[in-house]
């Protein structure tokens, strides 16, 4: 027979949310197993003794945890998605007919709360997982990856409006009706100059100046940090990655554990800032999060971009040992010309010998610094190789080299060993997977704030839920016993275990065979 269930409304009902979140479920275990309450004392000093309550601390964090595990990307949809569930609501304390908070509360919190906070729930995390053994400490996998940020390039205007529109009000200021002052008009045109300048660099631009029908200068269609910011995000800075459009974003710079893949340090920097120079922020976070427990980095793997004479120099003060490939405009050796370590000269082999002497170190114009090795022109002027060697007008051999060359040759001879090529795939194998994550499953996918202090808060409750999850699913596999067997003497009543060396399992299997065996012989023998 056909079944029909008809709607009841119940007036009063007795109901318990604990009864009905499974025990496997993620938010029932982490009820049980995390403590937050660390989050009262740590933020009573954000808070006066008057006026209405806040959300309470603890439930604002475990509500950013939400938003970074169910991969979230903004403050309305968690509200939204932990309303319509009870598991959630079980997490957060909350029973099924209370109010979740406003979703600008979240936003207004998040304010307010310094980066500190955020970092230190980042090293409580951190140290569930020491506890673990999910840390192993000597070797750190080291890369970035670009977040959009929340502003489109729509928002982009020209620096110079800014610049000039700050001029113009102090000219209007200061100046009377017939005269004006020659500092604001100096300034305005130094100003002009730069742009010109800047805009001479990129594709499209001419040697002509272009004008429109109504006589205003045409700029190349082409967008830089150089010339242009948001006026939404004013920290943002636009990113160019081959394939992919330009866009404002923000990077991701990520420290993993090579062992078990814990995050062990995050921070935001600024797109237009090179990897090397971020290198020393992210690396010295990393280490203050491991020295709390008592863990110290042996090696640091990172890519190429991470490639600088200071980068290597920071880590040989820290003590790391790094495996980052040399990258840029330095060469190992020179054809032709043999390095004089003692008299800091080069040496020609060809030609007339000529002796290249440092004539003192200068800095370009991407902001190196290099050491410059000049021959005489004495010498060089009639080698019969000078045309070859110099070039046709220049009657002197010149040799740039980086200042940090020492530690760029120390990085080299490294690299030329067998367990730095291992090292990069272990890096490769490490790093990149856990970016993955973040950005396609942890709530990281774009920037839902403005600003880079609260970008890097973003960053840190994502790496706070990833090891999390991580966390929660580690089982510490218990090592295999290994023993050894003494061979038994054979003969004609029953075989022999061969002498070798087996698993606990497998003797416990044949020693079990073996006595099955003596005691099936001794049933068939004769009376």
């Amino acid at each position: 027979m056909q079944g029909r269930h008809p709607p009841q409304h119940k007036q009063f009902t007795t109901f318990s949310l604990a009864d009905k979140v499974p025990q496997h479920n993620i938010y029932y275990q982490l009820r049980q197993q995390l403590n937050l309450d660390f989050l009262y004392q740590r933020t009573v000093l954000y808070y006066g003794k008057e006026g209405n309550p806040s959300i309470d601390p603890v439930v604002f964090f475990k509500l950013i945890l939400v938003g970074y595990i169910e991969n979230l990307n903004s403050d309305r949809s968690i509200i939204e998605h932990a309303t319509m569930r009870m598991d959630i609501l079980y997490f957060l304390g909350y029973d099924i007919d209370e109010e979740l908070p406003w979703h600008s509360t979240l936003s207004r919190t998040r304010q307010l709360y310094g980066n500190e906070v955020f970092l230190e729930l980042f090293q409580a995390v951190l140290h569930l997982c020491v506890s673990k053994s999910m840390i192993g400490g000597k070797s750190q996998a080291l890369d970035s990856a670009h977040i959009k940020a929340n502003a489109s390039m729509d928002s982009l205007a020209e620096k110079e409006i800014l610049n000039d529109g700050e001029a113009y009000a102090r000219e209007l200021a200061q100046r009377d009706d017939t005269k004006v002052l020659a500092s604001i008009k100096k300034q305005v045109e130094k100003h002009h100059a730069w742009k010109k300048k800047e805009y001479s660099k990129q594709p499209g631009s001419t040697a002509h100046e272009r004008t429109d029908e109504h006589g205003n200068l045409i700029r190349p269609k082409f967008v830089s940090n150089h010339t242009h910011y948001s006026t939404t995000d004013a920290e943002a800075r636009i990113s160019v990655k081959p394939g992919k459009p330009r866009q404002l974003t923000y990077t991701a710079q990520t420290v993993v554990d090579t062992a078990h893949h814990v995050i062990t340090g995050i921070m935001a920097s600024s797109s237009d800032k090179r990897d090397s120079q971020c290198l020393s922020a992210i690396t010295t976070q990393a280490i203050t999060n491991l020295r709390k427990e008592e863990i110290e980095i042996e090696e640091l793997l990172a890519d190429a971009g991470y490639s600088s004479g200071e980068a290597y120099k920071y880590l040989e003060e820290q003590g790391i040992v790094g495996y980052i490939p040399t990258f840029g405009q330095y060469k190992p050796e020179r054809e032709g010309f043999i390095y004089n370590k003692e008299e800091d000269s080069y040496l020609c082999q060809r030609g007339n010998k000529a002796v290249l002497l440092c004539k003192g170190a200068r800095t370009d114009s991407k902001g190196y610094t290099k050491k410059t090795y000049r021959s005489s022109e004495t010498v060089c002027k009639n080698c019969p190789l000078r045309i070859e060697c110099c070039g046709k007008k220049t009657k002197f051999k010149k040799i740039d080299d980086s200042i940090d060359k020492p530690y760029y040759d120390r990085m080299h001879k490294r690299l030329q060993t067998p367990k730095a090529k291992r090292m990069a795939r272990v890096r490769s194998s490490t790093v990149e997977p856990v970016l993955g994550t973040l950005i396609n499953f942890g709530g990281m996918r774009r920037i839902w704030t403005r600003g880079k202090e609260q970008a890097n808060k973003i960053m840190l409750g994502a790496a706070t839920a990833y090891n999390l999850k991580k966390w929660l699913k580690f089982i510490r596999k218990k090592p295999e016993v290994v023993v050894k067997c003494v061979p038994i003497p054979t003969n004609n009543t029953h075989s022999a275990v061969n002498a070798s060396f087996f698993t606990l399992p497998r003797v416990l299997c044949a020693i079990t065979h073996y006595i099955k065996t003596i005691m099936l012989q001794r049933t068939i023998q004769p009376t």
